[in-house]
């Protein structure tokens, strides 16, 4: 490779070349300028090895992270940069395909061209451009509308252990909100698996939502650079649509956790000291750059779910207590509920909103929710007695509050047009006028008479009657 500068795309290039690999770690040296932080040096064949500027280390020399794989380079390997940083792809013909971090399409499909192109390191946007709405979003499963309503505009959090059902429950978010809100969304998958990720890509195609969504995966088996920055990609496709086109976009994540994770690795490449648990420095500040990216303006709005991996289902591990704190809403996904059989696996009294409130939701919203959560927190305290004694030892009046609860608890379970194909049950899409009727006749015993399995998996309240 011609190591002298010459233009390329209008930019001159800075040569330099490869002083050492360690991994995903490369330092490299520049005799003529230093590159900018976050710049795009190429090596490798044809410049096919992209790293990432990411520590000065003197007046020659760069740290770099690569974000694809480091086989073949070697020390004295010749490298480029232009300065510029990373870019991702931004436009309409974005939708109905699959990409990478790089911006390249991966879904066997064809080739884009003509595209614009963006710097995926982008500032939040302005605190006077901001807005916040008190819109609620709706979307159509009864615990989360009923005890953790979603902000337009906000972000959630779906947090659970392994196994307990995140990508579930965001598959069938995509479903309801594309079919109802007639909006746009995009999926980025960070440390998935390609089988989640192919299973996906099948399910929005055959349900029709593929035209109105955008996929942007870092798999599991790429570099943590990869891993790291992809977040950043599918943000900058999101803050295109929301300014240039003001459409509404829902953007979902799975999973929050791989972020971290990704910089933690980096983290330990680079030589940080970890911090408390072995997590990096530096988490709270990456955290917060990819989340504070995610705002509403008065013309458009981002709205964020984002699924959370729990390690060993630890409410108090680093990673979820500083996810806590940027979001909205809280949906804790319990293991306990799941072996149970309650689908979706929602701890109903861990699970929490600032959307709660009765002047946004109206004051029998608020009051019914505020029902439902203080019988199912009775028989949560009420348990342990049942469990010793049995409920006969308990008074007429705390037996019919463990009564209520256990069919509130049955009532707010829901089939999904996800897994129909794994349960046989057609799923159901449930208005919130119908989950709050539903609960106030149980709250009012109406359904007493009634066996406990009439009311679980159903979709509105009259399916028991039926």
């Amino acid at each position: 490779m011609d190591t002298h500068p010459f233009h390329a795309n209008g930019k001159q290039r800075i040569p330099g070349r490869i002083v050492s690999v360690r991994g995903n770690v490369v330092d490299l040296e520049f005799l003529e300028a230093l590159p900018p932080i976050h710049a795009l040096i190429h090596s490798g064949p044809e410049g096919r090895v992209l790293i990432e500027t990411t520590v000065h280390l003197d007046e020659q020399r760069v740290r770099g992270i690569a974000l694809n794989a480091t086989a073949g380079l070697y020390r004295g390997e010749p490298a480029w940069t232009t300065g510029d940083p990373l870019k991702a792809p931004v436009g309409e013909a974005l939708l109905g395909r699959m990409f990478n971090l790089f911006g390249d399409a991966i879904d066997g499909g064809p080739p884009l061209s003509g595209m614009a192109f963006r710097s995926i390191h982008q500032p939040p946007i302005e605190l006077s451009r901001r807005v916040t709405s008190e819109a609620v979003f709706f979307t159509g499963i009864k615990a989360i509308d009923l005890l953790v309503p979603l902000e337009r505009g906000g972000k959630a959090g779906l947090f659970g252990g392994a196994g307990v059902g995140k990508t579930v429950v965001i598959t069938e978010l995509i479903h309801n909100m594309v079919g109802k809100h007639k909006g746009m969304s995009i999926f980025c998958g960070i440390g998935e698996r390609c089988r989640e990720g192919e299973e996906l890509h099948r399910e929005m195609k055959e349900a029709g939502v593929l035209p109105n969504t955008v996929m942007v995966f870092g798999q599991m088996n790429e570099p943590p650079g990869a891993r790291f920055r992809v977040g950043h990609t599918a943000l900058t496709m999101a803050e295109y649509f929301r300014d240039d086109l003001k459409r509404d976009v829902l953007l979902l994540i799975d999973n929050i956790f791989r972020f971290i994770q990704a910089g933690s690795e980096l983290s330990g490449l680079l030589g940080r000291l970890p911090s408390r648990m072995g997590y990096q420095p530096t988490m709270a500040t990456e955290l917060a750059e990819l989340e504070e990216r995610i705002a509403s303006t008065s013309q458009a709005a981002i709205t964020s779910i984002q699924a959370v991996y729990v390690p060993a289902d630890d409410l108090t591990d680093p990673s979820a207590v500083h996810t806590f704190g940027h979001l909205s809403a809280s949906i804790v996904l319990s293991r306990k509920r799941a072996s149970e059989g309650f689908y979706p696996a929602i701890d109903l009294l861990q699970s929490r909103s600032i959307m709660l409130q009765p002047r946004i939701l109206g004051e029998r919203h608020y009051q019914v929710a505020r029902e439902v959560r203080k019988t199912l927190a009775t028989y949560e305290e009420l348990k342990d007695i049942i469990a010793m004694l049995g409920i006969e030892e308990l008074s007429r009046q705390d037996r019919r509050t463990v009564y209520r609860a256990r069919r509130l608890e049955r009532f707010l379970t829901q089939p999904f047009f996800t897994t129909t194909q794994f349960t046989g049950l057609d799923g159901k899409l449930v208005d919130i006028a119908d989950t709050l009727d539903g609960c106030q006749r149980i709250l009012n015993d109406e359904f007493s008479e009634h066996p406990e399995s009439a009311v679980y998996m159903i979709g509105d309240i009259g399916e028991a009657r039926r």
